[in-house]
């Protein structure tokens, strides 16, 4: 999961801290020391980590932090602000015209980033908003560019506008604008080609577009897991096209997450979107203060909330919550369980959200992992219903019955309930865990 090496060794440096009852100037320079080692392993830009950990230190080595009551915790809550200030301190939306107009957006960045997969998921995000999107099909040069872009446009619902790959990109763009104002369309998506590298033939493509019609927004995609490399990009685009926010797709692969605290520093724009996975719902509005506290190892429980509320059926969780209650969690309920989980993001995506939860819940974790899910699948499905509905009654005899059911060994069953029960007295505990926040939120409760 993103950020998952720098939030580990952040939480000890700050584990450290809490424990000294007051802190001298030499605990602090030792503290972000070890933070700015993290942060340069986790592939931030030296000179973002540079002039970060000189903003720490100089708020942190004050007097108010030095007396204070919990100096610890204050240099702490220093750290989380001065992330929050180092992505972009607000949340930018993607700047639209009124309705009744056009708006033009551009889509640039390198192949192999996940530009036309996120055209599509960007369109699916407007439609949702009320907004009617065309997708215009520019790449002439990729083979299966633009077959791509209209398998994922039918399965957004959104139309695309093509003229093959025979045009120059600047004549379909002009001819999808044309399009959009006799159809009723308000918004249009260019998706342009993309290269291997960045080179001048690209750029001026581009650009020729941006001189050609009138783009109200141009917005890079680069991959995550590429580190500085997208970084860079990014500065490059900026400088020979122009670009007004950035989508970073990939985060959920990658472990370090220096793009994402890089970007916004080095070129100057905001992060619009992230993108957490390859289905098309996969594309999550960035939230700087949210992100920095997931850095931070303390969850993003407003995010799992509202990704919960629009994926969940609330009266099947509410229904499996009564159950938790009563201790009457049986198998099935756990399919239903991992269904609705599989439309959250998956259980490492939730997982990553819960307050410092990231250590806490392996068991869980090797319970519900979803690329094991079909064999947990043939192994329940080989039990009675008695024995789904009730797992207490499932003894040795039965355990070997099921396993030759199932076709697989008797280890894998027994590792299977063994985790099952686990994860069954962990959950119980998780929904206590929403606190004040999910009822406010219409007693939101995870299906569990």
């Amino acid at each position: 999961m993103a950020f998952e090496s720098l939030t580990d060794k952040l939480q000890n440096v700050f584990r450290n801290l809490r424990g000294k009852g007051r802190l001298t100037e030499s605990d602090v320079k030792t503290a972000m020391k070890e933070v700015k080692m993290a942060l340069l392993e986790a592939d931030v830009n030296f000179k973002v980590v540079k002039q970060f950990i000189k903003a720490v230190q100089e708020r942190a080595i004050g007097a108010d932090v030095m007396n204070g009551l919990n100096p610890g915790q204050m240099v702490i809550k220093i750290v989380n602000d001065e992330l929050i200030k180092l992505m972009g301190s607000e949340t930018t939306e993607i700047a639209l015209r009124p309705g009744n107009e056009v708006t033009v957006i551009m889509m640039v960045g390198l192949q192999g980033a996940g530009k036309t997969t996120t055209t599509a998921k960007i369109a699916g995000k407007l439609k949702e908003k009320g907004r009617k999107p065309l997708l215009a099909a520019c790449d002439v040069y990729r083979p299966a560019a633009i077959t791509q872009l209209q398998l994922n446009g039918e399965k957004q619902g959104v139309e695309v506008f093509s003229m093959g790959d025979k045009q120059k990109p600047v004549d379909i763009a002009k001819a999808a604008i044309e399009h959009a104002k006799k159809n009723n369309f308000n918004v249009v998506i260019l998706d342009t080609a993309g290269r291997l590298h960045i080179d001048e033939d690209m750029m001026q493509e581009l650009t020729d577009i941006k001189d050609a019609i009138q783009v109200d927004q141009t917005i890079l995609v680069v991959d995550a897991m590429t580190g500085q490399d997208a970084v860079n990009v990014s500065e490059s685009f900026h400088e020979k096209v122009g670009i007004d926010g950035v989508v970073l797709t990939k985060l959920d692969g990658d472990t370090r997450g220096g793009a994402a605290l890089s970007i916004k520093a080095i070129s100057g724009k905001p992060i619009l979107y992230v993108g957490m996975g390859e289905k098309l719902s996969d594309l999550e509005q960035f939230y700087p203060d949210r992100m920095a506290s997931r850095i931070l190892g303390m969850g993003d429980v407003m995010s799992l909330i509202e990704k919960a509320e629009s994926s969940i059926d609330q009266e099947k969780a509410k229904e499996m919550e009564q159950k938790f209650k009563k201790a009457q969690f049986g198998f099935d309920d756990y399919l239903e369980s991992m269904n609705q989980m599989k439309k959250m993001g998956g259980i490492g995506n939730v997982l990553s959200m819960f307050p410092g939860m990231s250590g806490k819940m392996q068991d869980i974790e090797g319970a519900i992992d979803e690329k094991d899910l079909a064999r947990k699948e043939a192994i329940i499905y080989s039990m009675t219903p008695k024995e789904r509905t009730n797992p207490d009654l499932i003894n040795p005899s039965r355990k070997a019955r099921i396993a030759k059911g199932a076709g697989l060994p008797i280890i894998e069953v027994n590792r299977f309930i063994k985790q099952f029960d686990q994860a069954r007295k962990m959950m119980k505990q998780v929904p206590g865990m929403m606190g004040k926040k999910s009822r406010k939120h219409g007693g939101f409760k995870l299906p569990f």
